[in-house]
């Protein structure tokens, strides 16, 4: 049968990691970054494998649950409500500009699309494995396709093009500001990929780099969870890694929240912490 049950598939995914964690080289004491706090009291508990999420523009945050099939929605006050379920292996989750929700299933090779109204279709399948998501800046949602080692550029009408290629085992995509993207790559590091297409490697340090992975909109850097460590990290274009948060428990997923802090969650603790950046 070419998919099973996201309930079976987790485990193994997991010992993947947990092998890709084991290989992948210890990463060197790097310092903290001045001026980040990461708050202990958790934002939103009692989640179930969370991975990834996003606020829309009225700051409503989507969460993808990850073994509970399910994607929430936590209004600006809190209040938690079931926005989708029934879903299979949801991973990655992007909102587009039109205000669409896209969650990407890892466990049916494709991506779905829900209006802000929740009505659910399906944007584009015959994917391999989809794990994070993210859109550029021309419109185009970036979705980490794994199995291929490659970054798809799927346009609004559907069309796909690849983006980046050779990668190793990309889990997540973001574009930054001078159009290179920056990848993280769950066994193989972080990768630099030019406006050419070409990836290179910036970054080994990390256990296991996950699915969270956000822009810095003051420069040309990214912060990465790792998903087989404990931080958050910021890692510059050279691949220079400056930890902004140390001791949390299996870090996946992450965002930008509307005041300009971040948002982690954690398998660990399965709950969502906030980074709080001094002003």
């Amino acid at each position: 049968m070419k998919h099973r049950s996201f309930r079976v598939r987790m485990p193994l995914l997991g010992l993947a990691l947990l092998a890709a964690a084991m290989n992948a080289p210890a990463s060197a004491q790097t310092p903290a970054l001045p001026g980040w706090t990461l708050e202990k009291r958790a934002v939103h508990s009692d989640l179930s494998s969370p991975v990834g999420m996003a606020y829309d523009a009225a700051g409503h945050l989507y969460v993808a649950n990850w073994s509970a099939g399910t994607v929430l929605r936590f209004a600006p006050d809190g209040a938690r409500s079931v926005f989708a379920s029934g879903l299979s292996g949801p991973s990655g989750l992007a909102i587009g500009p039109s205000g669409d929700i896209f969650v990407a299933s890892y466990s049916q090779d494709l991506v779905w699309r829900f209006t802000p109204g929740g009505r659910q279709s399906v944007f584009v399948s015959g994917l391999a494995t989809p794990a994070g998501l993210s859109f550029d800046r021309k419109g185009r949602l970036l979705i980490a396709n794994r199995r291929t080692n490659q970054i798809l550029a799927a346009h609004p009408d559907g069309r796909i093009e690849i983006a980046a290629e050779g990668l190793q085992t990309p889990v997540g995509a973001v574009e930054l500001p001078g159009g290179e993207l920056m990848v993280s790559n769950i066994a193989g590091g972080i990768s630099l990929v030019g406006q050419d297409g070409r990836a290179r490697s910036i970054h080994g340090g990390l256990r296991s780099p996950g699915p969270g992975i956000v822009a810095d909109r003051d420069g040309a850097a990214a912060y990465v969870v790792d998903y087989g460590g404990t931080t958050v990290s910021r890692i510059d274009r050279e691949g220079g890694r400056v930890v902004v948060a140390d001791g949390l428990s299996s870090p996946v997923g992450l965002t930008r929240t509307p005041d300009g802090n971040l948002l982690v969650a954690t398998w660990g603790a399965n709950a969502a912490f906030r980074l709080v950046q001094a002003r």
